[in-house]
């Protein structure tokens, strides 16, 4: 069902903001999923079990300190959790991975299991109605838990070669059974990549195209996970095989393995509201290492990141570029010019981006429901967008631009049956 259920109007043309019940249906480019619990027991042989990812259930309580997540095992006021283990990593589930549907001022920091979750957290048959309730017609979907928004679980194992093969099995299964069967053409799948070495991952962003993936996770600052820089230029091999298979590259907040924030006393809150940093740094990263100009029809993504930091950012490179300052520019096109059309930010909480999307460029936007987040706006996207786009007077063709057309094109999501 890629366009939508039967009935539902897709595209509707106005000059002043169409009707809420009018709008076209939401492709977002930013949900996430709860991988299967038994995923590798089911998948690795018999003698790998016992050191690939599993899941055990203990009493964990959750906290925050210094802009990280952490926990205590075993702890006596923990709450009961699906606890993941791989080698030496231990990772906890959280109810923030999937408060989706909970009233905001229900949804807590704690411990938890997936079936104190959505079952659409974790089921493709849930996740499907899910969507047809919150008006989405097709999302593209982040890891959720262990292996984190760009695979840093796989990232940090010491055995590459046995993480190698566990990610391979993470892409094979996003690719054929979560986007499969009922889910083609709806679960779009965004594969991993082994960020240890670039040949590696231009090799599986070949053998992921090769199976229908055409988007990859990768870090907004990569250089924080202890990898190459974007300044190194060993990234290239991995460019190149994006541009040869048209696989557009998506960066989530967070997937540095950072968060933005003041101080070790400073409340979630603070990295909350200052998350946007992490995408302003990547983009000048991309374009003051000269990656954009060297690969040029190569398109970039911000999930969560919002959008209206963008003419500020672009406006201080243009003006650093043209004078030639601190080792960049002077010559050639402008950073403005180089992020047009190729850069995109997603938005599902910003008036102060649409407000400027003439200066940002209402072909850069793109729309999120963040499910099942806590951030997150099901089962009411499509009212939340409404809401903004009326705000800010947008009309009928913005809107389709942002609710879907601006997706479809920058993942080339007409290889999935989306046309319009």
């Amino acid at each position: 069902m890629p366009d939508g259920p039967s009935g539902t109007s897709l595209h509707v043309m106005s000059d002043v903001t169409p009707a809420e019940e009018d709008l076209p249906l939401i492709i977002s480019v930013d949900d996430h999923v709860m991988e299967p619990k038994d995923l590798w027991q089911q998948q690795l042989p018999p003698s790998k079990r016992e050191r690939g990812p599993r899941v055990v259930q203990e009493k964990v309580r959750l906290k925050f300190e210094g802009g990280h997540y952490g926990f205590d095992r075993n702890h006596p006021d923990g709450h009961l959790c699906d606890l993941w283990l791989y080698d030496d990593l231990v990772i906890p589930t959280g109810f923030l991975h999937g408060p989706a549907g909970v009233p905001r001022e229900e949804q807590r920091n704690v411990a938890a299991t997936y079936e104190d979750l959505r079952p659409g957290t974790w089921n493709q048959t849930d996740r499907l109605a899910d969507m047809d309730l919150n008006h989405v017609s097709a999302a593209i979907n982040y890891p959720n838990v262990f292996p984190r928004f760009c695979g840093q679980g796989f990232l940090e194992r010491e055995d590459k070669e046995f993480a190698l093969e566990c990610l391979r099995i993470y892409n094979d299964w996003i690719i054929d059974d979560w986007g499969g069967g009922a889910g083609k053409g709806r679960l779009i799948p965004l594969t991993l990549v082994p960020l240890w070495d670039p040949v590696l991952a231009a090799a599986e962003v070949r053998r992921c195209a090769a199976k229908g993936s055409y988007a990859i996770a990768f870090s907004e600052n990569p250089s924080k996970l202890g990898c190459a820089t974007m300044y190194s230029g060993d990234w290239d091999v991995l460019w190149d095989a994006c541009e040869e298979t048209d696989t557009t590259v998506s960066m989530h907040i967070g997937s540095s393995s950072s968060m933005p924030t003041t101080s070790v006393d400073a409340p979630l809150a603070t990295s909350m509201s200052l998350y946007a940093q992490n995408a302003e740094g990547s983009m000048v990263d991309w374009v003051f290492s000269g990656t954009l100009q060297r690969f040029p029809s190569i398109k970039i993504a911000y999930a969560e990141s919002q959008v209206g930091w963008m003419p500020f950012q672009m406006e201080r490179m243009d003006s650093v570029f043209k004078e030639g300052r601190g080792g960049v520019g002077g010559t050639g096109p402008l950073p403005s010019e180089i992020v047009r059309g190729r850069v995109f930010g997603c938005i599902f909480d910003d008036l102060v981006g649409l407000k400027q999307r003439a200066d940002i460029g209402i072909e850069q936007i793109l729309f999120e429901t963040d499910y099942p987040h806590s951030d997150g706006t099901f089962p009411h996207s499509r009212k939340v967008a409404h809401s903004m786009f009326a705000a800010v007077g947008m009309d009928g063709d913005e809107c389709y631009k942002v609710m879907r057309g601006n997706a479809i094109r920058a993942y080339g999501l007409q290889r999935f049956g989306i046309t319009q």
